[in-house]
C-alpha cells in the first residue's frame, strides 16, 4: 500500500517570509528554483572560533534594519556557485522560516544581497515536496490569513 502524499501548495515567483526567531517579519523572497540552499542577505559576517558565526541581518538601507548583531554556531560551510558563475565559501546556519502560514526549518547560506533586489531566496531544498512555483504570480501567501503561528 503507497503512502498518500500531501499534495504541495502554489506559491508565486515572489513571496512574503519571516523568521521568527530573529523578529524579521515579511521579507520579500525570491523564489529560485535554480538554486539548491536558501541564502540571506546579511553583512559583517565573521567567524568566531571554530564554530560560530557573528553578522547582521540585512543592512542599514532595508525598511526592517535593526543593528542587532546576531550570533549562531555554524550548521556548515558550503562552495556555492551564484547566477554570475562565481563560486564562495559560505556559513550555513538553521532556523524557522514562515511562509504560506506554515513554520519549517530552513537552512539559510550567509551572503552579501545588497546588489539583489530581495534579501531573501528561496531553494529547492525549502521548496521539494511541499511547493510548487508559479512563476506567473507573486505574493501569493498574502491571500492567505495572517493568523501568527509562532
Amino acid at each position: 500500500m503507497s503512502k498518500k502524499r500531501k499534495p504541495e501548495q502554489i506559491i508565486g515567483r515572489l513571496e512574503h517570509v519571516s523568521f521568527p526567531e530573529w523578529d524579521l517579519i515579511d521579507l520579500d523572497a525570491k523564489v529560485d528554483t535554480g538554486a539548491y540552499t536558501s541564502s540571506l542577505h546579511c553583512h559583517h559576517i565573521e567567524k568566531i572560533g571554530e564554530n560560530h558565526i557573528r553578522f547582521n541581518l540585512l543592512d542599514p538601507s532595508h525598511d526592517t534594519y535593526n543593528e542587532k548583531l546576531f550570533k549562531l554556531p555554524i550548521y556548515k560551510e558550503k562552495t556555492v556557485k551564484s547566477s554570475n558563475g562565481i563560486t564562495e565559501q559560505r556559513y550555513v546556519v538553521k532556523t524557522k522560516i514562515l511562509l504560506m502560514n506554515q513554520l519549517f526549518d530552513i537552512e539559510l547560506s550567509l551572503t552579501d544581497r545588497s546588489e539583489m533586489s530581495y534579501p531573501v531566496l528561496l531553494g529547492r531544498k525549502l521548496l521539494k515536496g511541499r511547493f510548487l512555483v508559479d512563476v506567473s504570480r507573486k505574493y501569493l501567501s498574502n491571500k492567505n490569513s495572517k493568523e501568527e503561528i509562532y
